[in-house]
Order: C-alpha cells, then structure tokens, then sequence
C-alpha cells in the first residue's frame, strides 16, 4: 500500500507506520487511556504506545475481546503495562463511571486518546436519546474528556511534563450536511443521511479539539488537543457498508492497520509535536480542514450545545 507516498515536512508520509513514527521514543512513566482499543487502530495504538513503555488503559465495550488484545500485546512485550475499563460512549451513564473508576484508580493521566467510533450506520438513537453517531463519536467523548480533564491538569502539574489531548476524526468532516452541525435537527430521523451523520460527527471532533486548545490556552494549561484523520482503513468499521467490499480493493485503496494508527501514534508521542495544539493531522503530518473545521464561533456553539446534552 502507498509504496510511491511523498514524504512531509515531519518526515513521515502516508505509508509510515505507528511503530516508524515512534522510533527511538521513550514513553515510560506515561500513562495514556485509548478508547475504542479492542480493535483496529485501537488496539495498534495500544500495542506501540505499550512497546514504547507508556502504560495503557484500554476503555472498551467488549471486555471479552480487550482480554484476548491484553494477552497478545503481553506475549509480544512481556514488561507491557495494559489494563482494560469497560466504556461505552453512547452512554452518558457508562461514560461517568469509567471516569469515576479511574479517578479511583489513583492513576496520573498524562495522554488521552479519543479514538472509538462508529461509521454510516443506520438512523437509531443512544440510551440518552441522541442520534447514535453524534453521541458516540463526539458526545461521549466530549463528556469523557471534560471529566477527566481535572487529572490531566493535575498530572501535568506535577509530572512537568505535557499532556496531550488526541481525537481521532476523519477526512469525511468535508462531507457533513451542508450547515455543517445541524443543532435544530441532531435526531431528525426523516432528514438522516447516515454518511452525511457520519460527517457531522467527525467535523465536531475536530471543533471539539480546537474549542478545547482555546480554553486550556485561556487556563494556562500545559495540555494540547489535536484532531487527526488516520487515513482509509480496512477495519469493521465498514461492516454497515456494503458498497464498499474491503477485501477486494482494500490492498489497493486502504490503509493497513499499522499505517492507520501512525497518526494518532505520532500526534499522542512524538517531540515534534510539543506545544502544537488545535491542529488537524493526516499522514503524521498538519494538514488543513475545511472552513467549517476552523470556524471558532462553530466550536464555540457547538461547545454550549454539548454542554447542554450532557448536564
């Protein structure tokens, strides 16, 4: 895949690999939560993340599958540090207790990683009546963030050392509804395109990380947000479309798995990074989003939209 891919400024490019674009990094001492690590570029992120020393949490629906991906990585890096927390982000009230559970762990926080998601699935509402992509890929991890954010403060603090703030979005923010994040019409099933909803999450991902930057900078903090797109990967997260036959044209068009979790690898690790918030990365590199991805006044509403959601 990519063999003739052109090299960026950071010196990766689209066929780098998470292992690559952490080469010679040393993570030890770190702690990191990724969402969504029981599979695809989750449980990639997790495995390099652990090889490079950082401890990792898993935060995963299925409990049974974050076993099997914590005895893998452990057989391949017996000195690993991986735990696994039940997490689903379509619900508020999961969302609050892993928060609470690893608060109580006593555990620092230095890295957190918003990778879960969904993709084009079919109209449907969460458990707190919101439409289903909308509250999974941006609400609850919204929520997630903002209470875990006091650890993250905390941690800082007193590791010196910075933290890091990683939301994986995707290229399709560029083919969200027209108006962008329709406020007046979240769960308006009769107007539901699934693909267009799929945007509309992944362009609030991005809205969420630079609305995040400008507060943190208002605070003073030592914390970064990043948005990123970790390319076109051949995971389940196809598994709703059946246009799109992964496995014959996966070799030719997409990502392979450690390609895909290069990205989000680089922008969570890699010291090129320090200090760079509000920024959106493709291929371990900054690239620009549309004008909708860097409306303040968008991420601002859309801010106080959320907040509203989760009281």
């Amino acid at each position: 895949m990519w063999p003739f891919s052109k090299k960026g400024p950071s010196g990766f490019s689209s066929s780098s690999t998470a292992e690559q674009v952490t080469h010679g990094v040393d993570g030890t001492g770190l702690t990191a939560i990724v969402t969504g690590a029981s599979s695809g570029i989750g449980t990639e992120t997790t495995r390099v993340l652990a090889l490079r020393g950082v401890h990792v949490v898993m935060g995963v629906r299925n409990m049974i599958a974050a076993k099997d991906v914590r005895e893998t990585i452990l057989k391949e890096i017996p000195s690993a540090k991986v735990d696994a927390m039940e997490l689903d982000l379509s619900s508020t009230e999961s969302v609050k207790k892993f928060a609470s559970e690893f608060k109580s762990s006593g555990l620092p926080l230095n890295i957190l990683i918003n990778n879960a998601g969904i993709m084009a699935c079919p109209f449907k509402l969460s458990k707190d009546n919101i439409e289903m992509q909308f509250a999974t890929n941006h609400l609850g991890h919204f929520l997630l963030t903002n209470l875990l954010l006091d650890t993250m403060k905390k941690t800082t603090l007193e590791s010196k050392k910075q933290g890091r703030i990683v939301i994986v979005s995707s290229e399709a923010h560029r083919f969200s509804y027209p108006e962008g994040i329709r406020f007046d019409k979240i769960n308006d099933q009769s107007s539901y395109n699934n693909w267009r909803a799929y945007g509309q999450s992944k362009l609030a991902n991005i809205l969420h990380a630079n609305e995040l930057t400008r507060r943190l900078k208002e605070d003073g903090v030592d914390i970064t947000a990043n948005s990123l797109h970790p390319g076109m990967i051949a995971t389940n997260l196809f598994r709703h479309n059946n246009a799109m036959n992964v496995n014959v044209i996966g070799r030719l068009v997409l990502k392979n798995v450690q390609q895909g979790a290069a990205t989000t690898c680089y922008v969570a690790l890699h010291p090129q990074v320090k200090g760079i918030s509000g920024k959106y990365f493709s291929d371990s590199n900054v690239a620009m989003t549309t004008s909708q991805g860097s409306d303040a006044d968008l991420a601002k509403k859309l801010w106080d939209f959320s907040m509203n959601l989760i009281k």
